[in-house]
């Protein structure tokens, strides 16, 4: 057996699942689940149309670079959302079967063995695990209120920067919803450019935001306000899971710098994992559209907005600059977990189980995430609630 598999930890929801093991909760109080990023909201009807319309073509073996129409309407999307001149659909853009398999398997063609990989702490396991696969050693960034629930970048030591191969940033942050603005992401291309590493930008977020006229930044947006359209070292994963309720579909994308989308493409073909073609042309359909996205952004400001408010006064909690996720300070993260599903049937996830003790101390281990992703009733109903049980 590959001896790095002995360094993976239990995925959260595992973790979740013993701290709830013989706790009852109340049966006469139906179960609110806040605790999976799974969006709930209804998948729009023209991208299952456009799925069912191209079924017929399951009977073709599909190519791991992905069809042309997908990858140009990738290209002109990114180059409307993000304000870039001509990406390139030929060699900047990779169609992928989520982001999740795809930060994964970056890891994986990008890392060389004994390096170091570093990455946001709290941070979507799958950094973790990507790293420890390939070798490397994952170095925790720490995110706390002190610096705005973004990395600490700046208490990096020149010589963990010297032996980084790749740094994974998440932009807005799961689970702190944090931003990181264009000219931090100047100063990561700089330090990338000093020390020879590759930044991956999970987006995944992007298009989940609550102002209309101020949408994230990107890494792409911040390569192009400093004329690097090349977008030399820098990579981008965005999805269409959050940005349009399609978790099932699993369709997303990789784009940047053409010369490793080369390599990323040469590991992938034997990897085995192209889109199947009716995935992809329902996947044309639900990037050329943004009024699904715009109605599916009101939803959660309709829910951000009602449990703030019914929350107002009885947890440490404020709205996030983007994302779904509410991220409270409620002094011991698993024993609040744990209670709240015994007196409420509620579930939410510690935040000690979405990072790593580092510099002494776990940056979750005094939070809970709480993902929004119920009906706008559920969540009015859990945040009642989680109020009666803070009171």
């Amino acid at each position: 057996m590959n001896p790095y598999l002995q360094q993976l930890q239990p995925y959260p929801f595992a973790k979740l699942a013993k701290l709830k093991a013989g706790v009852e909760a109340p049966t006469d109080l139906p179960h609110i689940a806040l605790s999976i990023g799974e969006p709930k909201h209804t998948p729009p009807a023209f991208v299952r149309d456009e799925l069912i319309e191209n079924l017929d073509k399951l009977s073709a073996y599909p190519v791991t670079k992905g069809l042309d129409p997908l990858r140009e309407t990738i290209a002109d999307w990114l180059s409307q959302r993000f304000k870039l001149q001509g990406v390139n659909a030929e060699s900047q853009v990779l169609p992928v079967n989520g982001t999740r398999e795809a930060l994964f398997a970056f890891a994986q063609a990008v890392v060389s063995p004994g390096s170091q990989v570093l990455m946001p702490n709290p941070f979507y396991q799958i950094y973790e695990g990507a790293a420890l696969l390939a070798g490397a050693s994952p170095y925790f960034l720490n995110c706390a209120a002190e610096t705005d629930f973004k990395p600490d970048f700046a208490s990096v030591p020149d010589s963990v920067w010297q032996a980084c191969d790749l740094l994974y940033i998440c932009t807005p942050g799961n689970p702190t919803g944090a931003l990181l603005s264009i000219d931090e992401l100047k100063q990561l291309i700089a330090l990338a450019d000093k020390f020879d590493f590759i930044i991956a930008s999970d987006e995944c977020y992007s298009e989940l935001y609550f102002d209309e006229s101020a949408p994230p930044t990107g890494l792409l947006e911040a390569c192009a306000e400093l004329g690097r359209n090349d977008f030399q070292r820098c990579v981008v994963f965005h999805s269409l899971s959050k940005r349009s309720n399609l978790p099932g579909l699993r369709s997303g994308f990789v784009a940047g710098d053409a010369e490793i989308l080369e390599k990323i493409l040469l590991y992938r073909t034997y990897h085995g994992c192209a889109m199947p073609v009716p995935t992809q042309f329902a996947s044309v359909a639900a990037w050329q559209d943004e009024q699904h996205v715009q109605q599916n952004r009101e939803l959660y400001r309709q829910k951000f907005d009602a449990v703030l408010d019914i929350l107002d006064g009885c947890l440490n909690v404020t709205k996030p600059e983007a994302s779904f996720y509410l991220w409270p300070r409620v002094g011991d993260g698993e024993t609040f977990t744990r209670e709240l599903f015994r007196q409420q049937n509620i579930t939410v996830l510690p935040g000690a189980f979405l990072a790593r003790k580092a510099n002494g101390i776990n940056p979750g281990a005094d939070y809970v995430r709480m993902a929004l992703v119920a009906t706008l009733e559920e969540c009015v109903e859990a945040a009642k609630r989680i109020r009666s049980f803070c009171r």
